[in-house]
């Protein structure tokens, strides 16, 4: 499942939206991580997260934007979404 193609049809979950807007992250950033993410990573049967990197801040800081999205569904559903800072954490070197 991790080999799943960008997604370019989805639907935001009410929740997602919410952590959008509590975490600040657009839904133009959203869209741009699905459409051309940086990985592509198995959570579980059925829920993958996309996710790639992004500089913001000052000074510029990197950053990875997770997006949770639930493939078995149709459309596909984002479920939630976070920035974090632990690259290192969560970036995977395997491929």
């Amino acid at each position: 499942m991790a080999d799943e193609f960008p997604q370019v049809s989805y639907r935001l979950t009410d929740h997602a939206r919410l952590e959008m807007e509590r975490r600040q992250i657009s839904e133009q950033e959203i869209a741009r991580i699905l459409a051309t993410p940086e990985q592509i990573l198995n959570v579980r049967l059925g829920r993958v997260v996309y996710q790639a990197r992004t500089e913001s801040s000052e000074p510029p800081k990197t950053y990875l934007i997770r997006v949770f999205l639930d493939v078995d569904r149709n459309p596909p559903e984002v479920v939630t979404v976070y920035r974090t800072s632990k690259l290192e954490k969560y970036w995977s070197d395997e491929k």
